[in-house]
C-alpha cells in the first residue's frame, strides 16, 4: 500500500478526551451524588461537538480543513515564479499544495513545531517526499515575530490560521507587518486568520487602512467565514465564526 501523508487534524483528539473524561467522571461520581450529573451534560456535549468538528474537518467526513486551505491558494494572484514562503505551516499541507500548483516555484515552510501541537519538521519532509515535491520545498524551524529571512526576500507568502496562535506577540498586526517584510516590491500575498477578533485584530476596516500605511499597494479582505461549504454548525466563534483572508500585492 502506497505511503499516504499525514497533515493531520486541526481539531485535536485531546479536545475529543478531556472534555469526554471529566464528562463521564462527573457521570460516575453523579451515581453517589446525583447534583453532578448537571455538569456532565455540558462537557460530554462539548465532546461530541468536537467529535463532530473533527470528523467534518477529515477527508472521511466534510473535508473542510482541505477546502480551507485551498481558499488561501485560490486567493494568491501570483504567477508561480519564483520563491514562495508558508508562515507556520504546521504538517506542511499549505507549502505542499503551493508547490504542487506552481510547478516552477520553490517554497518555504517555517513553523516553530512546540510539544504542544500534534506536528513536526520529519513529517513535513516525509510529507513533501511522498507527495513528490521534496526537491522544491524546503523546512526550516522559524518565529513568526522574527522571520530569518532579508527584506524583499520572497515573491509570495502565504499563512492559515498561524497569527492569532503566536502567544509571544502581544500586538497580531506586527505579525501581519513582519510577513509583508520578508515580501518583494510586487510581490502577492494572502493570509488566512481569525481577522474579525476585535480583541486580537481590531476593527477589520482600521487593519486594512493600517496594512496599507505600511506601503502595501494593494490590499483586500475577503470573509471567508461566509464559504458554502462550512456547516452552520461550525461558524461557532471558537472554530470558524471568525475567520477571514487578507490577500494582495506588496
Amino acid at each position: 500500500m502506497a505511503a499516504k501523508p499525514e497533515y493531520g487534524n486541526c481539531v485535536s483528539k485531546r479536545l475529543i478526551y478531556l472534555s469526554g473524561f471529566v464528562g463521564f467522571v462527573f457521570l460516575g461520581l453523579g451515581i453517589l451524588f446525583w447534583v453532578l450529573v448537571i455538569p456532565a451534560v455540558p462537557f460530554l456535549l462539548v465532546s461530541v461537538y468536537f467529535l463532530y468538528a473533527r470528523h467534518q474537518f477529515s477527508p472521511q467526513g466534510g473535508n473542510v480543513q482541505d477546502r480551507i486551505w485551498k481558499l488561501v491558494l485560490a486567493n494568491l494572484d501570483w504567477n508561480g515564479e519564483g520563491k514562495a514562503l508558508d508562515i507556520g505551516c504546521g504538517n506542511s499541507a499549505l507549502t505542499i499544495k503551493l508547490a504542487q500548483k506552481y510547478t516552477k516555484a520553490h517554497v518555504t515552510g517555517i513553523d516553530y513545531w512546540g510539544k504542544n501541537w500534534e506536528y513536526s519538521k520529519n513529517t513535513c519532509e516525509r510529507n513533501a517526499e511522498i507527495e513528490g515535491v521534496s526537491e522544491r520545498v524546503t523546512f526550516q524551524k522559524a518565529s513568526a515575530v522574527s522571520l530569518p529571512f532579508d527584506d524583499g526576500y520572497f515573491d509570495a507568502a502565504v499563512s492559515n490560521f498561524v497569527f492569532h496562535m503566536v502567544g509571544y506577540s502581544k500586538d497580531k498586526r506586527e505579525l501581519i507587518r513582519e510577513a509583508l517584510r520578508v515580501v518583494k516590491k510586487g510581490g502577492k500575498f494572502s493570509f488566512q486568520d481569525e481577522f474579525l477578533i476585535k480583541q486580537l485584530f481590531g476593527d477589520i476596516d482600521d487593519l486594512i487602512e493600517t496594512i496599507k500605511s505600511w506601503g502595501i499597494s494593494n490590499v483586500k479582505f475577503v470573509q471567508t467565514r461566509d464559504a458554502d461549504f462550512i456547516p452552520q454548525a461550525l461558524k461557532l466563534p471558537f472554530i470558524l465564526g471568525n475567520i477571514g483572508l487578507i490577500r494582495g500585492e506588496k
